[in-house]
């Protein structure tokens, strides 16, 4: 193995078998290359890794399971820390809190939380990384119940720029605890996280599925119910037009298919009523309205919850688009429609609107620097380049639909879902960015860190 001069053990450069390892990426359209890489395991090496590229004259980036690489700035002069602190989950029932090591997926955190009878705010994929989703944001499957899941952040730690290894809280260093949560990056290796859990007594959960040809009669009816729907439930409505693949159920390839996924939930046993009323007022008028032609919404465990959506479980090409957007009304799902189910021949794999509201819509006292979502629904399109569609035509239907829904775009982005480092991006104010400026200036003068900054987070990159 050709190594770095004076580098920490399995720093490598391009080509070398730990580069490689270091530098996988979930989304295989966006592969990243940095000037060298290392996979960090403790926290001294972590520091070690810091100490190298400051040697060197390099910058540091940061990943764990790479599912951002998309919307990374190039990395060319950099050294990219992958963080696998493999230590396990640690759940403090009393207190309803996950100690979660950098590098851990969401899998684990739900496995060790549902042991206690809690739930945590993961997102729609188990294989997720959890440091980075929640920091910037996390747009979880109980979203209209818990809020956006970087409000559950109770405590960090991280590795700056001078190698100290810092805890830092609400009110332990307030000012960089606010602004790492959603402020954009760039402060740090972060190497554990405190979140808060949930009590989940039950949920019901799973997907429903119909031909496309009958979306116009169910996407209406999905949108008014999400008018009063309650704050227990979070759902979201796809178009998708799926490969052929063994895994997948030959019905959901015989064309395009619209799917209603999510979850209504039952904090405690008082609440499991309710919920079965309320995922029936969901349910009944839709699959009155068209019978589906596969259906697995049933009464389960937390544990269940991260396979709902049915993400991906390994890498793949996606090149995508994504907006906030605010009431749509009928007309607003006449252009959904039209430019996802009545365009034949689409370039969209997949054509989501995930519903918001409810706990989103409010920033509760002491959020960081993103608190809260001022949107009605998050859209989100992706399609499989050298599939069924080519680079240019994914990218001239994602411009397509962004046209269609321009009048209910409301120019702000949820940051785990923007798709590209050239797409549009807004979650923070020209206010938000000064001040998390103020942060970074502070604690990375040198600018170390600068080149982990997501674009439009920061003055100064």
């Amino acid at each position: 193995m050709t190594m770095v001069n004076e580098s920490p053990a399995d720093t490598a450069l391009r080509a070398d078998p730990a580069y490689e390892a270091a530098t996988q990426v979930f989304n295989l359209f966006a592969p990243v290359s940095p000037a060298a890489a290392v996979t960090a395991h403790s926290v001294d090496e972590v520091r070690s890794a810091i100490r190298h590229a400051r040697r060197q004259g390099l910058g540091v980036r940061v990943q764990a399971t790479g599912h951002a690489s998309a919307t990374a700035r190039p990395m060319g002069d950099d050294l990219l820390i992958r963080t696998a602190l493999g230590a396990d989950v640690e759940i403090d029932a009393l207190r309803r809190v996950a100690r979660v090591p950098a590098g851990t997926r969401w899998a684990s955190v739900v496995e060790a939380a549902a042991r206690h009878g809690l739930a945590a705010p993961h997102g729609s994929s188990p294989t997720v990384g959890v440091v980075g989703y929640l920091l910037n944001g996390g747009l979880s499957m109980y979203a209209r119940y818990t809020g956006l899941a970087v409000n559950s952040l109770r405590a960090v730690e991280l590795v700056t720029a001078d190698g100290e290894l810092r805890r830092v809280d609400a009110t332990d260093d307030p000012a960089l605890f606010g602004a790492l949560r959603g402020g954009g990056g760039g402060f740090g290796v972060v190497t554990a996280v405190e979140v808060a859990l949930f009590p989940a007594t039950a949920v019901v959960t799973g997907a429903a599925f119909w031909p496309a040809t009958d979306a116009a009669r169910l996407l209406p009816l999905w949108r008014r119910w999400t008018e009063t729907a309650p704050a227990t439930a979070t759902t979201s409505i796809r178009v998708m037009n799926l490969p052929r693949l063994p895994e997948i159920p030959a019905v959901l390839t015989a064309g395009p298919i619209l799917c209603l996924d999510g979850v209504v939930l039952a904090p405690g046993e008082d609440d499991l009523d309710a919920m079965r009323q309320q995922a029936q007022d969901l349910l009944a008028p839709l699959r009155a309205a068209a019978e589906p032609v596969m259906d697995t919404w049933q009464e389960a465990g937390p544990t269940l919850v991260p396979d709902t959506h049915m993400d991906p479980p390994e890498p793949v090409p996606v090149l995508g688009d994504h907006m906030l957007l605010g009431e749509l009304g009928d007309e607003g799902i006449a252009e959904f429609l039209r430019v996802t189910v009545d365009r034949p021949g689409s370039a969209l794999t997949v054509a989501e609107l995930r519903q918001l509201g409810g706990a989103l819509a409010t920033a509760p006292p002491g959020s960081g620097a993103l608190g809260r979502l001022d949107a009605r629904y998050a859209y989100s399109g992706a399609g499989v380049p050298g599939g069924d569609a080519t680079e240019q035509e994914i990218r001239e239907h994602c411009a397509l639909v962004r046209e269609a829904l321009g009048r209910w775009d409301t120019g702000r982005t949820a940051p785990t879902f923007v798709a590209s480092l050239e797409q549009p991006q807004g979650h923070l104010d020209a206010e938000g960015v000064l001040a998390v400026d103020r942060v970074r200036l502070r604690i990375d003068p040198d600018g170390l860190f600068r080149g982990d900054v997501a674009p439009g987070s920061s003055l100064l990159v």
